[in-house]
């Protein structure tokens, strides 16, 4: 079947909490990065590619980098992106998995390195992400005319936090594209996550992904953004459950200055990605 379809290359379908990727291995393949935007808009596209929210390479990392691999992760719409902490719990699994890295190690992003600590018994990646930066609250800005009030961290990509008394009735797309495009971000734009606080403890978070353009089931980094600018403001627990879009439940926790997001990580499907359908080659 291979010689009729042409060269094809294995791949992996991984899902963190809603959040799904594509995962290629290539530490040996040898996809140069110039070309990977295209393979990632191509491949995660729908009905003609595998549909997913990314896609990320694994790499080998550099000798004496103190990594045991990195990656190179990509939208769905081949834009790259510093960090995502969904994926960074799926390929941490993955890696694991495939005998790249123990349950304990590290791997290189945009963002800086990223600490993984992986428990296969419960099927849970918890990961530390990098420092926060850029953290402002209490902010306002105004979109068609009227004021709104919102906090801001990078936590390895930009999120704006706005704080609603029900996030079922806030339309995600309309409103959080209007913060995402809103000229104070330009002009790389921003993450937006709306959240409702049950308790101290207990969040519910809707995300408005940059590059998705569109509500996501999870984003890892935009949970734990909220979450470190509400108890910067003494309004939550230093560890706390967020309720995602998808339904499921991400942990989130503060200790000192670390940042851990942690939750599932699943190995959905493999196969086999013919190359000539796309219109890609190495």
């Amino acid at each position: 079947m291979s010689q009729m379809f042409g060269k094809s290359i294995p791949f992996y379908k991984m899902q963190g909490c809603g959040n799904d990727f594509v995962v290629i291995d290539n530490r040996e393949l040898g996809v140069p990065v110039e070309k990977m935007p295209e393979w990632a808009e191509k491949i995660c596209k729908r009905a003609f590619g595998i549909y997913a929210d990314g896609l990320f390479f694994i790499e080998n990392a550099g000798e004496g980098s103190g990594l045991d691999f990195k990656w190179q992760f990509y939208n769905s719409d081949g834009s790259r992106a510093e960090m995502c902490g969904n994926a960074s719990r799926c390929v941490g699994r993955l890696a694991h998995a495939l005998g790249i890295a123990g349950e304990q190690h590290t791997f290189g992003s945009d963002a800086g390195p990223i600490k993984v600590q992986v428990f296969p018994l419960q099927e849970e990646v918890k990961v530390q992400l990098t420092e926060p930066k850029d953290v402002k609250l209490n902010q306002t800005l105004e979109i068609d005319g009227v004021e709104h009030h919102y906090h801001f961290a990078n936590t390895g990509v930009p999120h704006i936090v706005v704080q609603v008394a029900d996030v079922a009735t806030v339309d995600i797309k309309k409103l959080g594209s209007a913060f995402r495009y809103h000229k104070d971000f330009a002009p790389a734009g921003s993450n937006v996550n709306f959240v409702q606080i049950d308790d101290n403890d207990s969040l519910i978070v809707r995300t408005y992904e940059r590059g998705v353009e569109d509500e996501t089931y999870a984003c890892g980094t935009g949970v734990s953004a909220v979450q470190v600018t509400l108890h910067r403001l003494g309004l939550t627990d230093a560890a706390v459950r967020v309720k995602t879009s998808g339904g499921e439940i991400l942990k989130v926790i503060i200790e000192g200055e670390g940042v851990f997001l942690q939750g599932g990580a699943e190995l959905t499907f493999s196969g086999q990605l013919f190359l000539e359908s796309l219109n890609l080659d190495c």
